[in-house]
């Protein structure tokens, strides 16, 4: 492995420590306190300045992202509240939304709260507010390459409805600056069922400046609102005070082998007293992941940006029903999801 600017064997490491979790790895840790009681966080360290914490209350999504301990990613007014909190009204998801690197929307409703027959839909669906099950946590060395694996299972389940798991794996690599996520989302029912999916990756301060730099691999953005302007959706800006937030659909999306990289340019990140320019890349197969939206939101006490590989729009079920471009899942059938987010040093 390469770590710390040298390349060691397994055995080389080991002379110098006395366990693994000296330089990174795992540790679970259950929260305490009003709100955030009983929140099981799994926190992982890659020994090469990236941690983040797992959450396997909310369904393996990804909280608080470090590097060299400078927050990279955005966290929400509402902290890690249990969702349990959380009352399924039709906006309610912003009251439990922890925010986060990452939050998972769907698995069969994404965006605006709708009516679909006689089923109300929610903002967002429930794929953020289910928790994991059968959860696994392994370091394992893999010759001189020390791995970290975390999988875990949610369900979005209904008498009389939809019966739809996501198998969630999440590992990185001791010495690196990098975390893959591969999802297995199947249909366990015996009738087709609607299926949307959003990757709700969110950015903060203070990776985010006026000196911020974003870079889209598409070649068309259109506004989800009438009325608003596409030019500059790829610069950021200090926090303006009564600010509205924005939605951009890109469009065209450029891809080598199926890979699409939007990255985002820090010059100027700051580690301790030091500044440092870095890049932070997110990557995804477009072959099940085809649509990319953009949440940007520079509003004073929000300031967030958000990066959604998805499969689907963010106006509802109905709307994208309406469209044609609602996807289903067979009964019995499976869809991989595959996403790759990374720090570059430059």
């Amino acid at each position: 492995m390469k770590l710390y600017g040298k390349t060691w064997t397994r055995r080389e490491i080991e002379r110098h420590i006395g366990q693994i979790d000296q330089i990174g790895g795992m540790k679970r840790y259950i929260l305490q306190g009003s709100s955030v009681k009983n929140v099981e966080q799994i926190q992982v360290r890659t020994g090469a300045g990236l941690s983040y914490c797992v959450n396997s209350t909310r369904g393996m999504d990804i909280s608080l992202a470090e590097f060299c301990g400078t927050p990279l990613s955005w966290q929400s007014c509402n902290g890690e509240i249990h969702p349990s909190f959380w009352k399924a009204g039709e906006i309610d998801w912003l009251k439990t939304a922890v925010g986060g690197l990452l939050m998972t929307c769907g698995l069969s409703q994404v965006g605006s709260p709708c009516l679909d027959g006689n089923e109300k839909l929610m903002l967002h669906g429930d794929a953020h507010q289910l928790p994991a099950t059968m959860m696994q946590c392994e370091g394992e060395w893999h010759g001189d390459d020390y791995l970290m694996i975390l999988k875990g299972q949610i369900r979005q389940s209904r008498i009389f409805g939809e019966n739809i798991t996501l198998t969630r794996t999440i590992q990185s690599k001791l010495g690196e600056n990098r975390i893959q996520i591969d999802d297995v989302v199947r249909n366990e029912g015996f009738r087709k069922t609607p299926h949307m999916l959003l990757y709700h990756f969110n950015f903060g301060f203070p990776l985010l400046t006026d000196k911020t730099q974003i870079h889209w691999p598409s070649k068309k953005v259109i506004a989800r609102d009438q009325g608003v302007q596409t030019k500059g959706n790829n610069l950021w800006q200090k926090p303006e005070k009564d600010i509205s937030e924005k939605v951009y659909y890109h469009e065209d999306l450029i891809s080598e082998n199926n890979w699409a990289v939007a990255t985002i340019h820090q010059p100027e990140f700051p580690i301790g007293k030091l500044e440092k320019s870095i890049t932070v890349r997110l990557s995804w197969d477009t072959r099940t992941l085809p649509r990319l939206v953009q949440w940007k939101m520079p509003g004073e006490g929000i300031h967030v940006l958000g990066i959604e590989p998805s499969n689907c729009h963010v106006e509802g079920r109905v709307a994208e029903r309406k469209w044609g471009t609602l996807q289903y899942l067979e009964a019995g059938e499976s869809r991989n999801y595959h996403l790759i987010f990374e720090i570059v040093e430059n």
